[in-house]
């Protein structure tokens, strides 16, 4: 039993006695603590809302002569024409003889500008003069014979009453005189188809002249004395259809193709700023003549005739032109123009003549709607509702919320 007891004492664990923990083991605790508190500060960063990653763009005043672009509502591009010009053409078939218009002259209305070959025309003419002549004088002829054959005529009827005559020489008499009154109305249709002959000889005679249909500038000088023209094309290519085309410089104005997704900014006497490609520092002030009823199903487009307010000589048919649709004063509060800033296009999400934008406030962002003025490259200029020097995020607006986080990357 002794032997047992003292096994047991052998085996039992003095905890008065234990060792003081070393220095080490205080090192190897306080890094399993540091490795604890990193792995839940991590667990933390992986499971917070993540921050969107964005660009940042400033808004930028319009400086210059941006006051009109400021107000501007659309751009657009198209063409001077002219509303009022013409191929002059004759009206008959003949050798041009004589050509009195260069490229660049001007003409009056109703100036002489050709003439052509009329020996065959003035040839039908005397011919059809001779006719008449001859038409009237046989009108005469028949008026001298109904004239005798009426007092023949007027004689047998006394005579007869005194039966120095028969009744058959009475009737005779008055058959005469009625078939000279029937030659007599026929002759005198005949002149008056003779004298519309005449009229129209002389009319083809007349035709020989070309005369400037209104007043212009020759722009186009398309033959040349000896060769032939006509009103139609005789084929083969040898014969002129035109002699030349006159513009009415009074008459010319402005079309635009306008896209039919915008063309709710348009309206009639609407403001225009327009810079022709030519002088690209030229504003010319118009104003919207007319919106084309009808769009072109294939462009997606409607035309727009624009009205010119001033006249210069620089402006000529066919140069490219852009023009700015502008904006009403009166549209914005307290009546003043519509200012506006300029931002990439990629910051913006357009929804027709409005679209909204993100305003960055020191790690997040405010939902801001604004309303739009004309696109011009990769810029689109901002009427209302965003300040010059605003900060503007740019990245995936899928991701970017009002109030979201962001994370601004350089």
């Amino acid at each position: 039993m002794d032997d047992k007891s003292a096994l047991l004492n052998q085996l039992r664990i003095d905890r008065g006695s234990a060792p003081a923990p070393s220095g080490k083991g205080r090192i190897w605790l306080g890094i399993a603590a540091a490795t604890a508190a990193a792995a839940a500060v991590a667990a933390w960063w992986w499971t917070r809302p993540g921050a969107v990653p964005v660009h940042i763009a400033a808004a930028q005043a319009i400086a210059g002569d941006g006051a009109a672009a400021a107000g501007s509502l659309l751009d657009a591009s198209g063409y001077v024409v002219a509303r009022r010009q013409a191929t002059v053409a004759s009206k008959i078939t003949a050798k041009m003889m004589e050509l009195d218009i260069e490229e660049g002259d001007h003409v009056n209305a109703g100036q002489i500008i050709a003439k052509l070959d009329d020996t065959n025309i003035r040839a039908a003419l005397n011919q059809a003069s001779a006719q008449l002549d001859f038409a009237k004088a046989s009108l005469t002829e028949t008026q001298v014979n109904l004239t005798n054959a009426q007092r023949d005529y007027d004689r047998q009827k006394s005579l007869v009453q005194a039966h120095f005559v028969s009744q058959a020489a009475v009737d005779n008499a008055e058959t005469s005189v009625d078939a000279l009154r029937a030659q007599l109305a026929t002759q005198r249709s005949n002149v008056d188809v003779v004298a519309r002959a005449v009229s129209v000889a002389q009319r083809n005679l007349d035709d020989t002249v070309v005369r400037a249909p209104f007043s212009g500038i020759v722009t186009v000088k398309a033959a040349q004395p000896g060769e032939m023209v006509s009103p139609i094309s005789a084929g083969g290519g040898f014969t002129r259809t035109g002699i030349g085309t006159i513009v009415d410089m009074d008459s010319l104005e402005i079309q635009v193709d306008v896209n039919e997704n915008f063309i709710n900014r348009v309206r009639p006497a609407q403001r225009v700023s327009a810079k022709l490609n030519a002088y690209p520092d030229w504003q010319i002030q118009a104003h919207v003549a007319a919106v084309i009823p009808t769009a072109d199903r294939s462009k997606g487009t409607v035309t727009v005739r624009i009205a010119l307010d001033q006249k210069d000589a620089r402006i000529l048919p066919e140069m490219g032109v852009r023009v700015s649709f502008l904006a009403d004063p009166s549209l914005d509060a307290g009546g003043k123009p519509a200012g506006g800033v300029n931002l990439p296009s990629k910051a913006v999400q357009v929804s027709g003549a409005t679209g909204t934008v993100f305003v960055v406030h020191g790690d997040t962002v405010e939902r801001r709607a604004v309303r739009l003025g004309a696109g011009a490259g990769d810029d689109i200029t901002i009427l209302s509702g965003l300040a010059a020097g605003e900060r503007v995020a740019v990245g995936d607006f899928t991701e970017i919320k009002d109030g979201a986080k962001i994370h601004i990357e350089q």
